[in-house]
């Protein structure tokens, strides 16, 4: 059997220390903040705490993916050494990573006519991807070959559960995500919108939420409704928070009491990353686990 690499992008908001523990190979994604460029490089370059500054002071922040030539450079490293890939990319639904990648996997094919470099769409984001990511690591290490994960991936990826919430609305106002009219009304009201990642990969509003508290607490019965203490794939659950930890605490300590049986008894607690960052601003909460498939609306 080949040797095969898992390899993923920068999007997946952990840590240099998890991606390297997992053994996952990351291409990293870039950003600038008014005339600044930089690398999502873990907060390496750039910590998200100097961006949600910058972001507040009016700098306007620009993200851009890995691009066809990057992807190229990236993977000839592996093929070269013999191995073959299974490649693993932020959703489709919000970024045009996957199609960059298949161009290069497709630019590579003929060069390359033995090896097999496979492209994988998470249909997800942040910790949703590295809680894909995250399993697929653990049915490599168990010996699983590449075609049979990539199928599993395929066939698995939409049931996880991927549920976000924001206590400050000027940047998804700035992004188009919210109306202007709506996000004014939603700050007077302080209202929580509550999106999901959808089954086709996309962020969609569904429901609006008063008060944090009452947020975090319908997240909590998403997760009841969806998982209830099944968890079956992983017994994990991830969640991300930018610029506001002690809301991340809070929501990772209500999931840890109603779901004793999580491994390690709490959610993994990591930051969004600079990429993502860059489109929430500070104040955003997601909580991502393993649960009924999403709907297909």
């Amino acid at each position: 059997m080949n040797e095969y690499i898992i390899s993923c992008c920068t999007p997946i908001d952990t840590s240099m220390e998890w991606v390297e523990q997992k053994k996952v190979y990351p291409c990293y994604f870039h950003l600038s903040l008014g005339t600044d460029e930089y690398i999502d490089d873990f907060e390496q370059s750039i910590t998200t705490e100097e961006i949600y500054r910058r972001m507040l002071a009016g700098e306007r922040s620009k993200t851009s993916q890995v691009n066809v030539q990057e992807y190229e450079d990236h993977f000839r490293k592996f093929l070269d050494e013999g191995k073959d890939i299974i490649h693993v990319t932020l959703s489709s639904g919000i970024s045009g990573t996957y199609n960059s990648a298949r161009i290069a996997a497709d630019n590579l094919c003929e060069e390359y006519p033995d090896r097999k470099l496979i492209i994988i769409d998470s249909a997800n984001a942040t910790g949703g991807y590295a809680l894909l990511v995250d399993k697929m690591c653990e049915l490599r290490d168990e010996g699983m070959n590449i075609d049979d994960l990539a199928a599993w991936a395929e066939d698995h990826k939409h049931f996880i559960q991927s549920w976000f919430f924001t206590s400050d609305l000027k940047f998804l106002i700035m992004g188009g995500r919210v109306s202007k009219a709506s996000g004014f009304i939603g700050n007077v009201l302080n209202i929580c919108p509550l999106l999901e990642i959808a089954y086709d990969g996309s962020l969609k509003t569904r429901e609006k939420i008063r008060t944090k508290k009452k947020v975090m607490e319908r997240i909590l019965q998403k997760m009841t409704e969806t998982a209830d203490d099944r968890l079956e794939y992983s017994g994990k659950c991830f969640i991300n928070q930018a610029g506001c930890p002690e809301d991340g605490e809070k929501m990772a300590s209500m999931i840890a009491e109603k779901f004793p049986n999580l491994k390690g008894g709490k959610p993994s607690l990591f930051k969004v990353g600079p990429t993502i960052s860059c489109h929430t601003g500070p104040g955003t909460i997601a909580v991502f686990w393993w649960g009924d498939e999403r709907i297909n609306d």
